[in-house]
């Protein structure tokens, strides 16, 4: 593993969210913004010409309260709502979750103790941050849900987890809209993420003659060094 390589003023800049820009939490709503972070993003925002781009599983009203008050264009939800940088949001048509896979995993929620379940407008999330033990379970509790496949939906491995989410939502889709506007277009791309998740983003970045960087794989590190950096970032 080597070092981040620094900033350039011709990147575009996709980062994403948790266990990248934010260290992971027992629990999703546990997570803290270290102080100074939004102000360094919009700092190297403003170096960048305006070509950075929050994105993250979370839902775009999430991801704004967490960095408040740094507001940028964003992927949320895998992709499945893109902010652009006019403020214009673009919405992929998605399937609702059904109501009784809620109830599911509510209750299986009940009998493993340390399992969490995290309801997104899009999709769901089985953690097992605090039971590692039970990663069997988790997946299979995830896989087993009622008419998945045929409803849409895809189980994607994360971090302690495992997401239920639409099959047309990704990462790759926030990207290549962002890179079809100023002023990420003409620029080079960079996406760097921490997880599985990530992967279409970083996949679509390289199609486009960017490439990825993944925390802790790519470079030495967590969240903490690649917030340093992005301090750096902004006397590019």
């Amino acid at each position: 593993m080597a070092e981040l390589p620094e900033i350039r003023p011709d990147w575009a800049l996709f980062l994403d969210l948790d266990g990248t820009l934010l260290d992971l939490a027992a629990k999703p709503d546990l997570v803290t913004v270290p102080p100074g972070l939004p102000a360094a993003l919009n700092a190297v925002t403003g170096a960048l010409g305006g070509a950075l781009a929050v994105v993250s599983g979370r839902a775009l009203s999430v991801i704004d309260g967490l960095l408040m008050p740094f507001r940028a264009p964003a992927g949320a939800e895998h992709g499945a709502v893109v902010r652009l940088p006019d403020g214009e949001l673009d919405e992929c048509r998605t399937p609702a979750v059904p109501r009784i896979w809620g109830h599911i995993l509510d209750h299986a929620a009940e009998r493993i103790d340390g399992l969490v379940i995290e309801r997104k407008p899009r999709s769901l999330v089985v953690h097992f941050r605090q039971c590692p033990a039970r990663a069997a379970e988790a997946r299979a509790l995830a896989e087993t849900l009622p008419d998945r496949e045929a409803e849409g939906f895809v189980v994607m491995p994360a971090h302690m987890a495992f997401e239920i989410k639409p099959r047309s939502a990704s990462k790759r889709r926030a990207v290549a809209l962002l890179m079809e506007t100023p002023p990420f277009a003409g620029r080079r791309p960079v996406f760097v993420g921490d997880d599985l998740t990530d992967e279409d983003g970083i996949a679509m970045a390289t199609a486009l003659g960017g490439f990825g960087l993944r925390v802790g794989v790519d470079f030495c590190g967590g969240p903490a060094e690649v917030r340093a950096w992005i301090a750096r970032g902004a006397s590019v």
